[in-house]
């Protein structure tokens, strides 16, 4: 099918105003190939840290003695973390180097992942996630921008795209496979590994990732080795912080926090559902428990694949995808809900809405990076993260509380409500882009 002939969509970014200009050098720079992919992979076992449980939940349920919903619910206690602890933590580690932070952050999750590991009872767990969460929101008010920081404007969309692969791969491959190695040789065998896998990636983060400044100039070996050049850099750092720090009202902070909240609302109708899945898939489906792990790979497959078309052919015109993109996921997960019995259905709108869900997260950051001017790319990029993981954490306990009451059979119906409502506050923050720049 081809995307190419015209719709009558409004266009944001036919709307966007014109952004202070990327430096030359920036644009002749060679695309940073190696340095995305250690960022993605670094994306990909933090997002496998934070997602785990949702594959383990039975049996990290037997074996703690809580309820489904409480494990359940240590993806909120990772979330609301983030949420509450991201902003101070930046502000506190604001002029430590962006490089160094990124490694000291996996290493923090490794230790995370020990203490979830060795977790005696519930409550110690807890706090093993806890101190997760506050690694990951760090992580994330980092990574947010960081790539961003490394390509001309121009290059956004695709540098973003590789980066959030990470968290694609990690539902390809991480989650699901992470899952099977939990139910064969133990749950608490596989936060072992991650850890062991998180060491691994900070060497490889320290090793691979080209520095940034703070404020998104890249660091060369020519400016380290060239006093003028240095100079230059340092001096336009400090026109760029200077540059931050004079107005408190940036005109593009509206069209962001409109952007936040659809994320954060995308997110909260998600993760209602999808922490959740196992029991969804073994209970309303009817499947094995050791069929949980290959579904979900398919799911990620599926992801992965709406990576490719969100990096691809939506990538110049993030708005259509996400309209797109939130209008499939909304009837894939109705005919799952209402065809849950009938396998083949059943299977087919599960993937498909892998498929659609895959393209939002990296058209949503893509969108609000386009449209953040480059002052304030940073806060956007730390307002971006304290929402989405506020989506997490809220989807999380949402999806607790209807199992208690209504059972699952309304859990994803009320996703399906809550994705009807962001796609209605997608197009409504076009007209708000389309204000602006007039």
């Amino acid at each position: 099918m081809s995307f190419t002939a015209p719709i009558n969509l409004p266009s944001l970014e036919a709307a966007e105003a014109p952004h202070a200009p990327e430096s030359i050098a920036a644009a002749a720079r060679p695309f940073p190939w190696v340095g995305l992919l250690a960022l993605a992979a670094a994306v990909f076992l933090s997002v496998t840290s934070e997602m785990l449980p949702t594959g383990l939940l039975p049996d990290m349920s037997r074996a703690l003695g809580v309820t489904e919903g409480q494990v359940g619910l240590l993806v909120s206690w990772f979330a609301f973390t983030v949420v509450l602890t991201s902003t101070s933590l930046a502000h506190l580690t604001r002029r430590l180097p962006r490089h160094g932070l990124i490694v000291l952050v996996l290493v923090v999750l490794a230790i995370s992942n020990v203490l979830t590991a060795i977790a005696p009872n519930y409550a110690f767990m807890v706090g093993g996630r806890i101190i997760g969460g506050m690694a990951h929101g760090l992580f994330w008010a980092v990574v947010g921008a960081y790539a961003a920081h490394l390509v001309p404007r121009e290059q956004i969309g695709r540098a973003v795209a590789i980066t959030v692969s990470g968290g694609t791969l990690a539902f390809v491959f991480g989650v699901p496979i992470a899952t099977a190695a939990g139910h064969l040789l133990g749950w608490r065998l596989s936060f072992l590994a991650l850890a062991a896998l998180m060491l691994i990636g900070a060497v490889v983060v320290w090793r691979f990732l080209p520095p940034v400044s703070h404020y998104g100039a890249r660091v060369t070996d020519a400016a380290a080795s060239d006093p003028t050049a240095a100079g230059n850099a340092g001096a336009a750092a400090a026109h760029t912080a200077t540059a931050i720090a004079e107005p408190r009202r940036d005109p593009t902070m509206r069209a962001v926090i409109l952007l936040s909240v659809i994320t954060g609302l995308t997110m909260v109708g998600h993760y209602t559902f999808y922490t959740y899945i196992a029991p969804f898939l073994i209970d309303e489906m009817g499947v094995d428990s050791g069929a949980v792990a290959p579904l979900l790979f398919a799911y990620g497959i599926a992801g992965a694949v709406g990576l490719v078309l969100s990096g691809t052919v939506f990538g110049p015109r993030p708005q259509l995808g996400l309209v797109i993109g939130i209008a499939v996921s909304a009837l894939s997960v109705t005919v799952l809900a209402l065809f849950a019995a009938t396998l083949p259905v059943a299977i087919t709108a599960f993937v498909l809405w892998g498929l659609a869900f895959g393209m939002l997260p990296p058209l949503l950051q893509t969108r609000l990076l386009r449209t953040a001017s480059l002052r304030i790319r940073d806060t956007a990029s730390a307002i971006y993260t304290t929402a989405f993981n506020a989506g997490i954490g809220g989807g999380a306990l949402l999806g607790a509380a209807l199992l208690g009451s209504a059972g699952m059979q309304a859990v994803p119906l009320v996703y399906v409500g809550i994705l009807v409502l962001a796609f209605v506050l997608v197009i409504v923050s076009d007209v708000v882009v389309r204000r602006r720049a007039a």
